[in-house]
C-alpha cells in the first residue's frame, strides 16, 4: 500500500465517523442509550407514571395538566442529561431522577 491509499482510507474513515447519519453512530448511541440499564430504569418509571397521570385524568383534582408538565420536565431532564454524558446517566443523577419520580407519585396518589 502507498500512503496516498492509506491517508485516503484515513480520510474517508474521518467522513464517516463525523456524519451524524453514520451508521456506526447512530448503533452505538441508541442501542447503548435504550439498553443502559439506569437510563432504562428511569424511563421506565416515568412511562409508568405518565400512564397512571393519562389513567386517572378525571380523578386528579384538577392537577392533571400540571402532573403532565412535571412528568414532561423530568423525562427532558433525564434526556439532557444522558445527552450530556454520552447516551447514560450517573448514579448520583439516576437517584435525583428517581427522588423526583417518587415525588410526582405522590402527588398522583395524593390527588386520587
Amino acid at each position: 500500500m502507498n500512503v496516498k491509499t492509506i491517508m485516503a482510507g484515513i480520510a474517508l474513515l474521518g467522513a464517516v465517523s463525523s456524519s451524524t447519519n453514520s451508521p456506526v453512530l447512530a448503533w452505538h448511541g441508541q442501542n447503548f442509550a435504550n439498553n443502559h440499564p439506569r437510563r432504562a430504569e428511569v424511563l421506565s418509571r416515568d412511562a409508568n407514571l405518565n400512564r397512571r397521570i393519562n389513567n386517572n385524568k378525571g380523578d386528579l383534582g384538577g392537577h392533571y395538566g400540571q402532573l403532565k408538565r412535571e412528568d414532561r420536565a423530568i423525562h427532558q431532564q433525564e434526556r439532557r442529561m444522558a445527552r450530556n454524558n454520552g447516551g447514560y446517566i450517573t448514579k448520583s443523577q439516576e437517584h435525583k431522577l428517581n427522588r423526583e419520580e417518587n415525588h410526582l407519585n405522590q402527588q398522583i396518589k395524593h390527588d386520587r
